[in-house]
């Protein structure tokens, strides 16, 4: 197979996941990594990933220098969440020819907000012959792109509904700091209206999935409330009382004349009990699916944006969503 190189643009923990799990990949090399962090800039990208060798690949803030003097067919983007923040690093990118990989949750299917940019994006994009592609497990996958792919064995679908059950207190810290655990309730609502915290993505999936099945909405509802703990709780990072909050309800839900036709319902919180992903579709025939313990978003993540790159470097230029590509599977 043709080697693949590979830049790994922001080093959070999914871009340290997303690096390690590219090493694994006989095809697959790793060229360049950046990050802002002071702590990693000039250090060898083997020591941040906790190798016991280097790989000689040293990590830099200079992005633009990076990508106008490495040769590399794709770079994996783990740097942010909202399409305004990292527009111009995704423009920096696809104007040297590269393509992009990224976890940024708005880039799945731009909202109205965010189409001036994404219709900017893709024009680059296809200008200089490179594929963007936003995924990741939540969105990207478990919300949109697999109740998607599980309507193919209707014949008519009425409604769709998925539920996302997680465990916060299993996850990474950056995650329950940004469902909003210890907080006041009162901090909790002041920082979902300055959008500066709480789960990105969720009107998105609900928009893909729109317009992926042909169902015409006249009216999208979003609410973000708190789940408060009841009992104390602890974890690696936060020590709760009764009374903090826990983490996130967030739900959105596509209506046509007063009708629900897609809910999705995501509860983000430490200490959830029977934490799972659940689908029913509403259909003929109906179809029901259950994930026992849910899909880590971590490992999931980190193997989504792999998964999916050598689709994106054979798809046409332009910004793409995940259902212009075949499903992302496992390969050697």
């Amino acid at each position: 197979m043709k080697k693949i190189y590979v830049i790994q643009y922001g080093l959070g923990p999914i871009g340290i996941e997303t690096a390690r799990y590219v090493l694994t990949k006989p095809n697959m090399s790793i060229v360049g990594a950046v990050d802002i962090s002071k702590d990693m800039v000039g250090k060898d990208l083997g020591e941040v990933l906790g190798l016991d060798h280097t790989l000689d690949v040293t990590i830099t803030d200079n992005a633009r220098q990076l990508l106008s003097k490495t040769r590399a067919d794709v770079v994996i983007h783990t740097a942010g969440s909202r399409l305004k923040t990292i527009f111009p690093q995704l423009m920096e990118i696809v104007e040297t020819g590269k393509n992009i990989v990224s976890s940024a949750e708005e880039l799945l299917f731009p909202s109205k907000e965010n189409t001036w940019l994404a219709e900017q994006l893709n024009e680059k994009a296809c200008d200089c012959s490179s594929t963007v592609l936003g995924t990741g497990v939540n969105p990207g996958f478990v919300m949109d792109a697999l109740p998607l792919f599980m309507t193919g064995a209707c014949q008519d679908v009425k409604a769709i509904r998925v539920d996302r059950i997680v465990d916060a207190g299993t996850r990474r810290y950056p995650l329950q700091k940004k469902v909003g655990a210890g907080m006041t309730p009162e901090l909790f609502h002041a920082k979902v209206q300055e959008k500066a915290m709480g789960h990105v993505g969720l009107t998105e999936s609900l928009n893909l999935i729109a317009y992926r099945t042909g169902f015409e909405l006249d009216d999208v509802q979003e609410t973000i409330e708190p789940v408060m703990a009841d009992k104390p709780v602890r974890t690696d990072y936060f020590d709760l009382q009764p009374g903090d909050v826990a983490g996130i309800k967030n739900i959105a839900i596509g209506y046509k004349d007063g009708v629900p036709l897609i809910t999705l319902d995501l509860r983000m919180y430490i200490g959830a009990e029977d934490p799972h992903d659940a689908l029913y579709i509403d259909g003929t025939p109906p179809v029901q699916l259950r994930i026992d313990g849910g899909i880590a978003g971590d490992k999931a993540t980190a193997a989504i944006l792999v998964n999916s790159i050598s689709s994106v470097i054979n798809a046409t230029p332009g910004l793409l969503t995940v259902k212009d590509l075949p499903l992302p599977h496992f390969h050697l």
